[in-house]
């Protein structure tokens, strides 16, 4: 018994085939099967998921996460019973720890491998409930036709994943599926309070670690007059004196105690070096390490010193100016994956495929990236500038801001800000002002000839 819907189904053999889709598939749905097709080469002919690698390392506080999900979709489980679902916990890489309900359900999933020891992200599964929520925020309904590969297409599944108010990673997942019926109405506010719930007692987690971190770095600054930066396991910074608020575009000495009113410092590379340290210091509190980064003012040296609370990492105080402890040695086999001659935007529910000639500027917001286009303010259906600027800069595209990546090639005008900075039109007629960063200027100089 199948619940495709035809429209669908053709569509998505025309996709598999290569062909363009105009219409008659979610705008969420189309954007995963570009993923499947064009990035993950997912098999649209798999009819059972992978097994899941043996090993998975989870941290104490994402065991606390799992554990907790696993009890919600337990208690869930036993109403299933008697409705024919079924409902599945998994981890932060979509690997399948436990399942519950309908036995009848439960049968048919594991014809599917819809069980334990089975990983279900998209790079491996293609389209579906679990793999697709690790992809985007928010539940995610995947019906019929709609999954990616073809043995799945009985199934009707929702899914949401529960992230790291920090990172923004995802720590452990839920997923409702029922076979050869739809779901319930219900389901998507269901997940969306069962995440939040849990999501919620991670945020108190993370409030608390900054008001440790605040604690941590008022003991450090009288014993320096360098610029001295708190920061979360994520590289955003919690707090910082004058000197390094000027040093990195940061508002002030002003704690930055909840998460999201936390800001990412203007020196790129922080962040990968932030998560080098916390692998490097996780169970070593007494553990140091140092690192060269670019800032505005040109590349400076920095001394990294954990915090841990109860064994846990917390976060960094990272001092600018002198360089003591394990050095950080970038690493130079990076090869950027081949970029497409087009790239994926979402408005007013449809899918939208732009040249990256098309395309102005990109703007991030956190993460989700807004593409500024001929034919519009587009959202990019691929989240996090960083993905972004993968995929256009061998089309001409250059990071000129931690929060801009530019068409160099549509750059019209140049202006000078009233505080000495530079600033790109793109489009003299629209007033679009995008900022350089003062360590990009030369770079940008040197691309326009100017």
């Amino acid at each position: 018994m199948t619940i495709s819907a035809e429209p669908v189904a053709r569509a998505r053999e025309d996709f598999a085939a290569g062909r363009d889709v105009a219409a008659g598939v979610r705008p969420e749905i189309l954007a995963s099967w570009s993923r499947c097709r064009d990035r993950y080469d997912v098999d649209p002919a798999l009819r059972i998921a992978p097994a899941a690698p043996e090993h998975a390392d989870h941290c104490l506080e994402q065991e606390v996460v799992l554990a907790e999900l696993g009890g919600l979709a337990a208690i869930a489980g036993q109403e299933m019973e008697s409705s024919g679902g079924l409902i599945a916990v998994a981890d932060g890489s979509g690997r399948v720890l436990a399942s519950y309900g309908d036995p009848e359900a439960q049968r048919r999933a594991e014809a599917s491998n819809l069980a334990p020891r089975a990983t279900w992200a998209e790079d491996t599964t293609g389209t579906n409930g679990l793999g697709t929520a690790l992809e985007t925020t928010g539940a995610v309904t995947v019906t019929g036709a709609e999954h990616w590969c073809e043995g799945f297409h009985d199934w009707a599944c929702a899914g949401i994943a529960v992230r790291d108010v920090v990172t923004g990673a995802p720590i452990g997942m839920l997923d409702i599926s029922r076979w050869g019926e739809p779901l319930s109405d219900r389901t998507t506010g269901w997940l969306e309070r069962a995440a939040r719930g849990v999501e919620a007692e991670l945020h108190q987690r993370a409030v608390a670690d900054g008001r440790r971190l605040v604690a941590a770095f008022a003991d450090q600054q009288p014993r320096t007059r360098n610029p001295l930066l708190g920061v979360d396991v994520g590289g955003r910074a919690v707090i910082g004196n004058d000197a390094a608020a000027e040093l990195l575009g940061l508002p002030g000495s002003t704690p930055m105690i909840a998460p999201g009113d936390r800001r990412e410092p203007d020196a790129a590379e922080l962040s990968t070096v932030v998560a080098w340290a916390a692998g490097r210091a996780s169970g070593a509190p007494d553990w140091t390490g140092s690192a060269l980064l670019t800032t505005p003012s040109g590349e400076r040296p920095i001394t990294l010193r954990p915090l841990h609370v109860e064994d846990r990492l917390v976060g960094f105080t990272c001092e600018f100016g002198v360089a003591d402890g394990e050095p950080h040695t970038p690493r130079g086999d990076h090869v950027p994956s081949p970029a497409p001659d087009r790239i994926i935007g979402l408005r007013n529910e449809r899918l939208v495929v732009l040249m990256p000639a098309e395309i102005r500027y990109a703007e991030a917001d956190r993460n989700t990236v807004w593409l500024s286009t001929d034919r519009g303010r587009i959202q990019a259906a691929m989240r996090g500038l960083d993905h972004v600027d993968e995929v256009l800069t061998p089309h001409g595209f250059c990071r000129v801001h931690r929060r801009f990546l530019v068409n160099m090639r549509r750059v019209a005008e140049l202006e000078r800000g009233g505080r000495g900075e530079l600033l790109l039109i793109t489009d003299p007629r629209a007033p679009e002002f995008i900022p350089v960063a003062r360590r990009h200027v030369p770079q940008v100089r040197r691309i326009l000839g100017v």
